[in-house]
C-alpha cells in the first residue's frame, strides 16, 4: 500500500481472482446495500464476498473497532462477520481510520427487521441463540488485554487480567457509572416534553432509586465490551447469527471500553423489550401479546447467558444486581438519542418505561 496509506490485517483475504476457463471479465463487481438500509457510514460489497466499510467521516485513532477486530480473530470467535483488515491513513495530524473489511454474510437480515418478524409471531426460540452468542462475545473479549492502571501503589502488584480489572472496578468504576447514569436520567427529564416528560418526572424518584446499585464498589470483572449492543447488531444470515458494528456507541461521548459484561446484556434485553413496541405500533400485534412475548424472549436470553458462562467456568463474568440499574439507563439514553436524533423513536423507551410501571389503579 503506498504511502499515506497502511493496511492492517487481521486475516487472509478471500481470493477473487478466476479460474481460466471462466467468463468473468476479472473485474470483481461492487454494489452498496441500497437506501433502504440504515446505515451511519458507507458499505460496498465486493463480488458477493467482502463488504468495505468506509467511514464517513473518518476516524481519528485509537478507534475501537480495529482492536476488538483483530483481539476477535484472534481468540477464533466466529459469530461476527469474517475481520479481515483496516485501511489506514497516516499523515501529520496523526492515524486516521478509512475503512474496515470484513467478510460478506448471504442472505443477512437486519436485527431490527427479522426479529419484529419472530416478535409479530410469537417466536422465541431465537432467544437462547443470541443468549450463547451474547456469552460467547463476552468470554472472548474478556481475554482481551487490561486497561493500564495509572498510580497503582507500589505494593498492589496485580498477578492477572482478572486481578486487574477487578482492581479497576472496585477503584475506578463506581463513582463514573454512577454519575453517567445520573447524568442519563437527568438529560431524559431535561429534554423530554409533553405528557411523556410530565409522566417522567412523576416517576423520576423511582426511576432514580432503581440506580442506586451502580453507587456500591464493583465485584464483577471489568472487560472490553462491545458498547453498543441491540438486536440491531445482530444479523440472521444463511448460517446462524452474526453480532456485528464495532464502533461503540456513537451517541455516547467517551463511553469507558472497559466495564461489566452487564452492561452489554442490559442493552440487548432492553432492546427486545423495544422490538416488542415496533411491532405493537407498526404491525398491530395486541401490547399484552408484545409484552409477553418480550418478557419471554428475555428470560431465556438471561437463561442461555447464564449456562454459557457457567459452562466456560466464567459465571464471575455476570453481576445480576447490575442489570436492573443498566436496563433503567438505556431507556434515559435511548429517550436522550429520540430528542437529540430521531423524535419518532421516542415511543419504544416511553413504552418500556410505562410496561414496567403501570398507572396505579384506585
Amino acid at each position: 500500500m503506498p504511502p499515506p496509506f497502511a493496511v492492517r490485517r487481521f486475516s487472509a483475504l478471500p481470493s477473487l481472482s478466476y479460474e481460466a476457463g471462466d467468463l468473468d471479465t476479472g473485474v470483481p463487481v461492487e454494489r452498496d446495500f441500497g437506501a433502504h438500509v440504515d446505515q451511519t457510514n458507507y458499505s460496498v460489497v465486493v463480488a458477493d464476498r467482502v463488504v468495505v466499510k468506509w467511514l464517513t467521516p473518518p476516524a481519528a485513532l485509537p478507534h475501537p473497532a480495529p482492536d476488538l477486530l483483530a483481539h476477535l480473530a484472534g481468540t477464533g470467535f466466529r459469530d461476527t462477520a469474517p475481520p479481515y483488515a483496516a485501511l489506514t491513513r497516516v499523515d501529520g495530524a496523526g492515524e486516521t481510520l478509512l475503512a474496515l473489511v470484513t467478510g460478506y454474510l448471504p442472505e443477512a437480515r437486519d436485527g431490527w427487521e427479522w426479529c419484529a418478524d419472530e416478535a409479530a409471531a410469537g417466536r422465541t426460540a431465537f432467544a437462547e441463540a443470541l443468549g450463547r452468542l451474547a456469552a460467547d462475545l463476552h468470554l472472548a473479549l474478556s481475554t482481551f488485554p487490561p486497561p493500564s492502571i495509572v498510580a497503582t501503589p507500589p505494593t498492589v502488584t496485580p498477578i492477572s487480567g482478572l486481578a486487574v480489572s477487578r482492581l479497576a472496578g472496585s477503584r475506578l468504576a463506581v463513582s463514573r457509572l454512577a454519575e453517567r447514569a445520573e447524568q442519563a436520567l437527568a438529560e431524559a427529564l431535561a429534554l423530554t416534553d409533553g405528557e411523556d416528560g410530565a409522566w417522567l418526572a412523576g416517576r423520576a424518584d423511582a426511576l432514580r432509586a432503581e440506580l442506586a446499585p451502580l453507587t456500591r464498589p464493583i465485584s464483577t470483572p471489568l472487560i472490553r465490551i462491545h458498547g453498543d449492543l441491540h438486536v440491531g447488531q445482530i444479523l440472521r444470515w444463511r448460517d446462524g447469527y452474526a453480532v456485528i458494528d464495532f464502533d461503540g456507541n456513537p451517541t455516547v461521548m467517551e463511553a469507558a471500553p472497559y466495564q461489566p459484561a452487564a452492561r452489554d446484556l442490559a442493552q440487548l434485553a432492553t432492546s427486545l423489550e423495544h422490538v416488542a413496541q415496533v411491532v405493537i405500533k407498526r404491525r398491530g400485534t395486541p401490547p399484552s401479546q408484545a409484552l409477553d412475548w418480550a418478557g419471554e424472549a428475555r428470560e431465556l436470553l438471561l437463561a442461555a447467558y447464564r449456562s454459557r458462562l457457567a459452562e466456560r467456568g466464567r459465571p464471575d463474568l455476570l453481576d445480576e444486581s447490575l442489570l436492573r440499574p443498566f436496563e433503567i439507563e438505556q431507556e434515559c439514553r435511548e429517550l436522550v438519542y429520540a430528542a437529540r436524533h430521531l423524535p419518532r423513536w421516542r415511543y419504544a423507551p416511553m413504552g418500556v418505561l410505562r410496561a414496567r410501571y403501570p398507572e396505579k389503579t384506585p
